[in-house]
């Protein structure tokens, strides 16, 4: 399962971004009094109690945006409620509850998940007795909070973690029964063409009329005794042309699909060049780190016009972040290919849902660094100690540095793509998170024992141990690491 995600949510103005910035230890939202500064998600790797998870500040519900960008947030907001595992539902203790409160406790009533009722800026202990209020509410657990004395953030984290899913069972619980597909694209490039046969019915409406389909529509079938998913969603048009309700509709089904699926056939027509709509899809695809494979569709009418390889090249040309993601030419009406791409689909699925072992990922990462070492980073060395995988669908990794500052992006997508290359999953998406090594953490797989390390092995006392070179620049890169 992917890393677990916990929401937190609220009205505008009690403190989310506030609690977001404390939760991670780090000022990354902006805060201010003003409402409706938030408005996209932010997300953040969190550690507590050796279990990982992903912190998402979201805008304030029911805000009236002053830039019309009212409907985007709400959507931003609904993205995250759909994904979370665990939701903080923040309150304002000084505000006392208000009518929007109760709007959005009401909206929470409809969703199956765990949620903290989480009481922002009680101060002080005797405000606790002002929070009780929101019992009323009657959504989950109430935890008095400061952000700003810093009261209870350990017992908040203690109950994220107790509600969070159990990652043993989650770990056993490798396959679900049916592989979900998407079937995205613009309009016209044959998609529900494509379930039908898969289906071999005529489950959706085909025609040559432009936008046939205006829902995301899932049709069951079987192929050689397995079961599968497979979702036909509307074609897409430019932002520009959604002029009605059924257009508007239409584009958040089809990204909703996207998120839901497994795997991801991005569709193209054969004869047409590729558009701008198929560039915000293959955008949207990359951000959600979703598996996908490239289908090139209609070949039997247009093979003889251009080699596979010429359009191989061209969709790698438009899109070299994507340059892992396989391509496939099918004839849809016929069913020419269409039973290996579903195989293919399926060997994806089951790439992202791998793991690797610590060691090995730890092997393979050493000898990626000692092929090309970091640059330095303000006349300072950066450094690895260790990687870790703590999550699948897609794959994530966790580094464990000095400074993740120091790593550029350039950097990092060479780690990527140098994984791709190692890993046995190199056609799926691949998640990096870099994290400082937090100060009571010894370990150190790249380099020699830390000195507690050294001490319990040879039986000394640890202020016994002179300080060795390799200690002292870890110190000093913390503490470079701590003043920015």
């Amino acid at each position: 399962m992917a890393v677990p995600q916990v929401v937190i949510i609220g009205r505008p103005n009690v403190g989310k971004s506030s609690i977001f910035n404390w939760l991670a230890g780090r000022r990354l939202a902006i805060v201010d009094d003003v409402a409706g500064v938030t408005r996209d998600r932010m997300v953040h790797l969190q550690k507590w109690n050796d279990r990982f998870f992903e912190i998402v500040d979201t805008g304030g519900i029911g805000v009236n945006d002053v830039d019309n960008l009212t409907d985007e947030i709400e959507r931003q907001i609904q993205i995250a409620i759909d994904s979370a595992d665990v939701i903080l539902f923040a309150v304002d203790v000084r505000s006392g509850m208000l009518p929007l409160d109760q709007q959005v406790a009401q909206r929470l009533r409809k969703i199956d998940k765990p949620v903290v009722l989480v009481a922002n800026k009680a101060d002080s202990p005797h405000m606790d007795v002002e929070a009780d209020q929101f019992y009323r509410l009657g959504r989950g657990k109430l935890v008095s909070v400061s952000t700003l004395q810093n009261r209870n953030k350990s017992e908040l984290l203690d109950i994220i973690v107790d509600r969070l899913p159990d990652a043993e069972a989650l770990s056993k619980d490798e396959e679900p029964p049916e592989m979900k597909v998407a079937i995205v694209g613009r309009r016209n490039v044959g998609k529900s063409t494509f379930v039908n046969t898969l289906a071999q019915s005529d489950r959706m409406i085909v025609s040559e009329v432009a936008g046939t389909t205006r829902d995301s529509v899932d049709v069951r079938f079987e192929v050689d005794g397995k079961s599968f998913v497979a979702i036909d969603t509307p074609g897409l048009r430019r932002r520009v042309s959604v002029k009605t309700d059924i257009d508007y509709y239409s584009t958040h089904r089809a990204e909703r699909s996207i998120r839901h699926a497994d795997v991801i056939l991005m569709f193209f027509d054969a004869s047409q060049q590729i558009s701008k709509v198929d560039k915000q899809l293959v955008r949207y695809i990359s951000d959600e780190f979703k598996p996908c494979i490239f289908v090139v569709n209609k070949w039997d009418l247009y093979h003889t016009q251009m080699p596979t390889d010429r359009w191989a090249e061209y969709l790698h040309d438009t899109f070299p972040m994507m340059a892992h993601v396989p391509i496939a030419f099918i004839t849809g009406q016929s069913g020419k290919n269409v039973k290996t791409l579903l195989n293919h689909g399926q060997m994806l699925y089951k790439q992202s849902l791998s793991r690797i072992g610590t060691g090995e990922l730890n092997r393979i990462l050493k000898e990626i660094i000692a092929h090309h070492p970091p640059p330095l980073h303000k006349n300072r060395k950066p450094k690895v100690y260790y990687a870790t995988q703590v999550g699948v669908q897609p794959p994530t990794f966790v580094l464990m540095v000095n400074m993740p500052k120091a790593f550029s992006p350039t950097y990092q997508r060479y780690l990527i793509s140098s994984f791709r290359d190692a890993v046995p999953f190199p056609e799926v998406p691949i998640k990096l998170y870099l994290k400082k090594r937090e100060s009571n953490d010894d370990r150190d797989d790249f380099g020699k024992l830390s000195k507690s390390k050294r001490a319990a092995e040879i039986g000394e006392e640890f202020e016994d141990l002179p300080d060795t070179e390799e200690a002292s620049s870890e110190q000093e890169f913390d503490d470079v690491n701590e003043e920015a």
